[in-house]
Order: C-alpha cells, then sequence, then structure tokens
C-alpha cells in the first residue's frame, strides 16, 4: 500500500517510515507475562522494600511485568496487624494465581515468603529462584 508523492507516482518512502514506525511501537508494546516477585519485607522494611524494587527492576529489564504485593498493600495496609497481614497475604495469593511464575528472592526464606513458595508448589506454579545479587540458582 505504497503512497502517491506530488507528480503522482508510488513513493514507498512515507509507507515505510510509517510501518517502521508502527513496527517500532508493537514491539514497545510486546506481550510481557506477569511475574510474582517473593522477597522479605517484615525485619529490616526499608532495606527490604528497597531490595524488591531492585528484584522488581529486574524482572522489569527480563521482559516481565513485576507483581509485587509487599509493595502495594503495605502502603495502605498495616503489615504489624494480624487481620490486615492476613489480607495482605489473601490479596497476594489472588494476584499469584494470575502470574506465569512466581520468583523468589535472597537468601533468606521469611515465613510469608515460606507460605507463598508452599501456595506456588501445592498450586503447581513455576518457581524461580534468586540469590541477593541476582543470579539464578536451582532449588
Amino acid at each position: 500500500m505504497d503512497k502517491f508523492n506530488a507528480e503522482h507516482y508510488q513513493d514507498p518512502t512515507p509507507y515505510q517510515a510509517l510501518s517502521t514506525i508502527e513496527t517500532e511501537r508493537k514491539v514497545a508494546r510486546a506481550y510481557r507475562p506477569l511475574v510474582y516477585i517473593c522477597s522479605p519485607y517484615a525485619g529490616n522494611i526499608a532495606g527490604n522494600v528497597e531490595n524488591a524494587r531492585r528484584y522488581s527492576r529486574f524482572a522489569f529489564e527480563q521482559g516481565c511485568i513485576p507483581i509485587a504485593p509487599h509493595l502495594l498493600f503495605t502502603q495502605f495496609l498495616d503489615d504489624n496487624n494480624p487481620r490486615e497481614r492476613e489480607m495482605v497475604m489473601h490479596f497476594g495469593d489472588v494476584l499469584m494465581s494470575q502470574c506465569r511464575e512466581v520468583w523468589v528472592f535472597g537468601d533468606t526464606i521469611s515465613p510469608g515468603m515460606d507460605a507463598e513458595i508452599k501456595r506456588a508448589q501445592w498450586k503447581n506454579y513455576r518457581l524461580r529462584f534468586f540469590t541477593n545479587d541476582l543470579k539464578e540458582v536451582e532449588r
């Protein structure tokens, strides 16, 4: 579908340019799978939040959409309130069911992470494990 120039001759240049722009736009918006980020929150909250952000950035750079419930829900729910912590865990379970994989980060498995890992295993979700420095390890 070539365009015509002012002299009514076919001019493929605008078509090629527009096609290139459209292709680049589609690539930028290409499908990215959801991945669940499982990492510590409690304890050193400031450090753990910074790490979770780093892990989420890593997942993004790997072509995924990171889902880190412990970064989202603790913005308005109190992790120290047992009832609200239960809601955080439940909301995380709901989001986990929409993810292609569960990525576990860090050298320490907290009780909350242990519950998430057990749920992922029970549901037969694909689990991947990474060290603090983002190296994938077998488990």
